[in-house]
């Protein structure tokens, strides 16, 4: 197993805790202000880590790559999936982002012109068909609300995925996930002053605890998994992500109380065999 592969195993279980921490964070703040104030004070970490290091400004032909990891990973797809996380169960919700890996690859694919063997594709579209199935089963058959944002989510973050993996490659990760979250600050603290003012609060200690992850996570999952993409590929490294789905479900039995179906070891078996094909690949 190389560096690449292990930092991206790192990262994915750091953003296996992502929902957990969202729904610990809504105990106290509405959907609103846990994005708003996620952003800002990740953002303040990241400027303090740029005048650290005395970090010069990207180069003009990187910035569009970092608004869209802006737009996709810092505003869209925490906003769409705390949005989801008020109508769905966090398990729900983790089975149906599975689907990332794949709308990960199909972007990079379309951006960069990378090429995968027919087994990469037939292994991936297999596990994504588990991901589906699996969310399906779970919702009834029908979808709701909450599943409509998070397909919105699945776009917009795998845009930011495969932008950020992309820039990784000429500058640092950490960089990438700093200057994006920069880009953030101003409407972000905006948002925050206005969520705040006009959201209920309650400061909890779940709250509490689920926002201050929410912002490490914020900076430090994204740096890894950006170091991740650009040592091992965006397609390749974005399918080890289909176990991070997996890692949700047992947070939230373990954090949450959520209580499973019996077809979750079953979806288990049959995705982490899809990222061992892909891996292979």
């Amino acid at each position: 197993m190389n560096g690449g592969t292990l930092l991206a195993l790192l990262a994915v279980g750091m953003f296996s805790l992502t929902f957990p921490a969202t729904v610990w964070a809504l105990d106290g703040l509405g959907p609103w202000s846990v994005v708003a104030c996620r952003a800002s004070l990740a953002a303040l970490i990241a400027i303090g880590f740029l005048l650290a290091g005395r970090v010069p400004l990207p180069d003009r032909r990187h910035w569009s790559g970092l608004f869209a990891v802006a737009a996709g990973c810092i505003v869209g797809f925490p906003l769409l999936t705390t949005l989801a996380l008020e109508s769905s169960t966090t398990s729900h919700a983790a089975v149906v982002v599975g689907l990332l890996p794949v709308t990960t690859a199909v972007y990079a694919t379309v951006r960069t012109g990378t090429r995968h063997s027919r087994a990469f594709w037939t292994a991936a579209v297999a596990g994504a068909a588990v991901v589906i199935a699996f969310a399906v089963q779970q919702s009834g058959g029908r979808p709701g609300i909450g599943d409509l944002y998070l397909f919105a989510a699945l776009l917009v973050c795998a845009s930011g995925y495969a932008e950020g993996g992309r820039l990784a490659r000429e500058i640092p990760g950490s960089q990438v996930i700093a200057w994006a979250l920069v880009l953030c600050l101003p409407p972000a603290a905006v948002g925050t002053a206005v969520a705040l003012a006009v959201e209920p609060v309650h400061v909890t200690g779940k709250a509490t605890a689920g926002l201050l992850w929410l912002v490490f996570s914020q900076f430090v999952s994204m740096w890894l998994w950006y170091r991740a993409m650009a040592m091992t590929g965006v397609a390749r490294a974005g399918q080890l992500q289909l176990a991070q789905p997996l890692l949700t479900l047992v947070w939230s039995v373990a954090l949450l109380g959520e209580h499973l179906s019996p077809a979750a070891p079953l979806a288990a078996v049959a995705v982490l065999v899809c990222i061992a094909v892909t891996q292979r690949t």
